[in-house]
């Protein structure tokens, strides 16, 4: 049985996937299942179309889109996929930047609409929580709401815990991470037994399209080696900052020992036992230093 061979997490196919007008109600549909919101995304446009635009750089995992909801309220919305570091500075900016850049001079605060970024992420991201789905907005430390022109959703896939035999019982955030991790691996008859909705059909035909057009298989494999190449980049230097930390620590560990040492001489020279060598275990470099120059001092005024 042919399996569908292509990734949604691979950024091209993500944005093929969600930044298409030929399918906005895949657009739609996952809009609606991440923001779960009481107001229902009725119409998407797409301010960048995904397509028209040159490709081969990291601008390809922003998504600008202009959607209305049923309430016919207008939301900027950026979906992105997952980004390297200063990720939650980025995120912020952008979701500021989409924010700020509606109002032009001489226009009212009132005309502002709700900024929303989305970023579904492969990687852990806040270790400290174990939802799938996490959605900031501007509250007090009592969770007061003070606006929700400001949110920023992610998705981290490693916290999804749904087998596909429960993907029935699922929220639609969880049916749709399950389908980011694991279309790749299923065949269409697959996606039509567990995912029924329609917009889970075409989207795995979106996918299916990819594979089936050289021209968009070349950039989908372009990306691919992109992305994994930047993922072993980052993994290489965080490798090399742990053997710097590891050195810097064992050559700070050695200057303490040595500040210890002399400490040590200085008291006993001065027939002083404060602090104690327990106490100077726990100071800092700095603070080991000023006492070394301290104790000195004391030494200089002793002397005839």
């Amino acid at each position: 049985m042919r399996v569908i061979g292509i990734s949604p997490t691979v950024d091209f196919a993500f944005k093929v996937l969600l930044g298409s007008p030929e399918h906005v109600q895949v657009t739609l549909h996952f809009l609606n299942a991440v923001l779960g919101d009481q107001h229902q995304i009725t119409s998407v446009e797409f301010l960048k179309p995904f397509l028209d635009k040159k490709r081969g750089d990291d601008k390809l995992a922003v998504l600008d889109i202009l959607a209305t909801d049923d309430q016919g309220r207008k939301l900027n919305i950026e979906i992105q996929t997952s980004l390297p570091l200063g990720i939650r500075q980025r995120l912020a900016y952008y979701d500021a930047r989409l924010y700020v850049d509606q109002l032009s001079e001489g226009d009212q605060y009132q005309a502002l609409r709700p900024a929303i970024v989305i970023c579904v992420l492969t990687k852990t991201l806040f270790p400290g929580r174990s939802g799938l789905h996490s959605d900031f907005r501007l509250r007090d430390e009592a969770g007061e709401l003070f606006s929700d022109d400001l949110q920023i959703h992610t998705l981290e896939l490693t916290k999804l815990h749904v087998e596909r035999e429960n993907l029935g019982q699922a929220a639609p955030a969880e049916r749709w991470a399950y389908f980011l991790l694991h279309a790749e691996t299923m065949s269409g008859p697959e996606i039509l037994e567990f995912f029924r909705e329609p917009e889970f059909v075409e989207a795995a035909g979106v996918l299916e399209m990819i594979n089936q057009t050289p021209e968009q298989l070349q950039e989908y494999r372009a990306r691919m080696k992109f992305q994994m190449d930047e993922i072993a980049r980052l993994d290489y230097a965080r490798l090399e900052g742990l053997q710097e930390g590891r050195q810097e620590g064992r050559q700070e560990g050695r200057q303490e020992g040595e500040f210890i040492g002399q400490i040590s001489v200085l008291q006993s020279i001065l027939g002083i036992s404060k602090p104690t060598r327990e106490e100077l275990l726990v100071s800092s470099l700095s603070e080991l230093t000023a006492i070394v120059r301290q104790l000195q001092q004391q030494l200089a005024d002793r002397k005839p």
